[in-house]
């Protein structure tokens, strides 16, 4: 029905095109003051409470950088650990060989290859896998297979960790929950956080351990704002806007808390 799902049909006006939502999310919408920025706490918990579909959505935070991805020195990407994970069972492919092979296949990875996936992947359209881990001698395998697993996020990549010789360590901290994160063409970074039947301690301890991440990411070149505004949203709920004085603050007290702590 209709009803049921987060937009309608679209509909022309005036030469414009209106998305018109549906009942759900309109009725969600109204727990959110759109003019205010909510603090993390709050704003988890809000997201949560709009999180009405009848599937376990997907928590999501989307950061808008004041930077520029068109130069190389302010692309940012790099990896975070969620301290409760993604809520989601993520498939692992390894490219290595020998005993860098029996390794990863030890360490719980999903499939390990070389040569042979090559055709599997380009000709049989097989991407039954999240993340692709490889060993730095099989980069130049994997380089071939840039043009399809490029486009899809899945390219493994240094800064990342997923081209690493310690492949224990990469297969473990992926099924434990560590998300990468990027810059977009339009600046903005995308990442998940949780699953709505996360608790709201659950989902502000995994966004405060990614916003630590892209903080310190900050692209020594840049000039001006940084963090332009920070949103969190389910897969088909309205966007909680997030009040960053809040974010820094948050990071402060952990660092103090951290450094009195040894």
């Amino acid at each position: 029905m209709w009803e049921e799902s987060q937009t309608l049909p679209i509909l022309p006006l005036g030469g414009f095109f209106i998305m018109k939502r549906g009942k759900k999310y309109v009725e969600a919408a109204k727990n959110i003051d759109r003019s205010t920025l909510y603090d993390p706490a709050e704003a988890c918990t809000l997201v949560k409470k709009c999180a009405t579909a009848k599937f376990d959505e997907t928590i999501e935070a989307h950061i808008r950088t004041g930077c520029d991805g068109r130069h190389a020195e302010q692309q940012i990407r790099g990896a975070v650990v969620l301290p409760h994970g993604t809520g989601k069972t993520v498939k692992v492919l390894v490219f290595a060989k020998g005993a860098k092979a029996d390794e990863a296949l030890a360490a719980g990875a999903d499939f390990v290859g070389a040569e042979e996936l090559i055709p599997r992947i380009q000709n049989d359209n097989w991407f039954d896998f999240d993340v692709v881990v490889a060993t730095p001698d099989m980069m130049g395998v994997v380089g071939r297979l840039g043009r399809v697993l490029g486009p899809k996020g899945l390219m493994p990549n240094p800064k990342a960790g997923t081209v690493t010789m310690d492949v224990t360590k990469a297969v473990n901290d992926i099924k434990a929950g560590k998300i990468e994160y990027r810059l977009d063409k339009t600046n903005i970074i995308h990442v998940p956080i949780g699953k709505a039947s996360f608790s709201e301690d659950q989902l502000s301890d995994n966004f405060q351990a990614v916003m630590d991440a892209i903080v310190k990411a900050k692209p020594a070149t840049l000039k001006g704002q940084y963090l332009r505004s920070v949103v969190l949203t389910s897969t088909m709920g309205p966007g909680v806007k997030v009040a960053q004085l809040s974010i820094l603050a948050n990071l402060y007290f952990i660092y103090i808390k951290y450094i009195k702590n040894g």
